[in-house]
C-alpha cells in the first residue's frame, strides 16, 4: 500500500503540515521532529508526492499558459508554436509544470482567469497575444499573479512582456526595396483590428513616404495571418488596375498563400513580382521559391518569457518589457535581378 503525508504524520505523531514542512525544510520546527519525521519517512521509503512537497511552500510549480482573446493565435500557428516551446523547455528547467488554459467554454459561463489561477494556486501565468482581448485577460493583468505576455503590451503591478520591435520589422523590408530600386510595394496585413498588425502597417506607410516610394490603397489589403488568407489578399491585388513590384505579408504563412495566387496566375517570384513574408516559420526553407522573411528570434522570445516569469515569481526582478530585434533573410522570392 502506497503511504500518504497524513500516513507519515500519523506514525511520528505530528500534523500533516509539520510533515510537509520537513519535507520542505521550512518553518520553524525543532530538530528533534526533524529528525523523528526524517527516520519514518527513511525507514518507511516514503515518497513525497507533488502535493506534499508544494502543501507548506504554497507554490504549485504550476504555469498557466493562456491564449488571449476572443480571436485567438490557436495552438497550430507555428510562429506561437515554436515561441511556447521554447518556453516550455526553460520552465521545465527551472522546474515548472505548464497547465493550458481552454477559454470556449469559460467565456460562455462568464468564470474569469484569475479565479482559475487562484484554484490551481499557479505560480504564474504565459499570456499568449490574441484580438480582441476579453475583460478576464485585463483582470488577470491588474492582479497579484505574476504574468508574461507574447506580443501583448501587458502593463499590470506583476507584468511584463516580451515583443519582437515590430516597427523595425517594416523598416528593414521597406529600406532593403528601396536599396534595391523597388518603388512600388503592396502591403498584407493580419485584421485590420490586429495590435501587431496595425504597429507594422503604421511603420511600414511612414517607411514609404520617407523613402518617396509608392503604394496603393487597393495594395494594402488584410487577412488573418494564415494561407488562405494570403492567396485571397494576393487575388484581389491581381485584380486592381496595377501590380506592385513587391509584396510585403506580416506573415509567412499569408506569405506562402501569396505564392500560390501567383504562381497560378504565372506570375513569376522574384522576376515580375518580389515576397516578403515574417516569422521564419520551417516551411520557408521549402516553398518553391523559398520564401524571403522577418525572423523573430522564437527560441529567445521563449527563453527570455520564461526567465522573466521566473524572476516576477521569485520577486527577483521588477515588472519591465523587452523588445526582441527582427532579422530580414533574403532568399530566392526576393532575389534582385543582379542575382537572379
Amino acid at each position: 500500500m502506497k503511504l500518504t503525508i497524513k500516513d507519515i504524520a500519523k506514525l511520528a505523531n505530528v500534523s500533516p503540515g509539520t510533515v510537509s514542512k520537513v519535507i520542505n525544510q521550512t518553518g520553524n520546527i525543532s530538530q528533534q521532529t526533524i529528525e523523528k519525521v526524517n527516520e519514518i519517512i527513511e525507514q518507511t521509503g516514503y515518497q513525497p508526492t507533488f502535493s506534499a512537497r508544494s502543501l507548506a511552500t504554497k507554490k504549485s510549480n504550476l504555469i498557466g499558459l493562456i491564449y488571449a482573446g476572443n480571436i485567438n493565435a490557436e495552438m497550430n500557428h507555428p510562429f506561437f508554436n515554436d515561441v511556447v516551446n521554447s518556453f516550455k523547455n526553460a520552465v521545465g528547467n527551472l522546474g515548472y509544470d505548464i497547465l493550458v488554459f481552454s477559454n470556449n467554454k469559460f467565456s460562455r459561463d462568464k468564470q474569469d482567469y484569475l479565479a482559475r489561477c487562484n484554484h490551481y494556486q499557479l505560480n504564474g501565468c504565459l499570456i499568449i497575444a490574441g484580438d480582441r482581448i476579453e475583460e478576464a485577460t485585463l483582470e488577470l493583468d491588474k492582479s497579484h499573479i505574476p504574468c508574461v505576455g507574447i506580443d501583448i503590451a501587458l502593463s499590470g503591478p506583476n507584468s511584463s512582456y516580451v515583443t519582437t520591435d515590430n516597427n523595425k520589422v517594416s523598416e528593414q523590408v521597406v529600406t532593403h526595396l528601396y536599396l534595391n530600386a523597388i518603388k512600388d510595394v503592396a502591403f498584407i496585413g493580419g485584421p485590420e483590428y490586429s495590435v501587431v498588425s496595425n504597429i507594422r502597417k503604421e511603420s511600414f506607410i511612414r517607411q514609404m513616404n520617407l523613402f518617396g516610394m509608392n503604394t496603393k490603397d487597393e495594395w494594402i489589403q488584410y487577412g488573418d495571418y494564415f494561407e488562405e488568407s494570403g492567396y485571397q489578399a494576393m487575388n484581389r491585388i491581381l485584380a486592381g488596375s496595377s501590380v506592385p513590384q513587391a509584396v510585403f505579408a506580416v506573415s509567412d504563412m499569408m506569405a506562402l498563400g501569396v505564392l500560390r495566387a501567383l504562381k497560378e496566375k504565372g506570375v513569376r517570384v522574384p522576376v515580375d513580382i518580389k515576397v516578403i513574408g515574417c516569422d521564419d516559420i520551417e516551411a520557408c526553407r521549402y516553398s518553391d521559391p523559398t520564401l524571403a522573411t522577418v525572423k523573430q528570434d522564437k527560441d529567445k522570445m521563449g527563453k527570455l518569457a520564461a526567465y522573466m516569469l521566473h524572476d516576477l515569481i521569485n520577486e527577483d526582478a521588477e515588472p519591465n518589457s523587452v523588445q526582441v530585434d527582427p532579422e530580414l533573410v533574403i532568399r530566392d522570392s526576393c532575389l534582385m535581378d543582379n542575382h537572379a
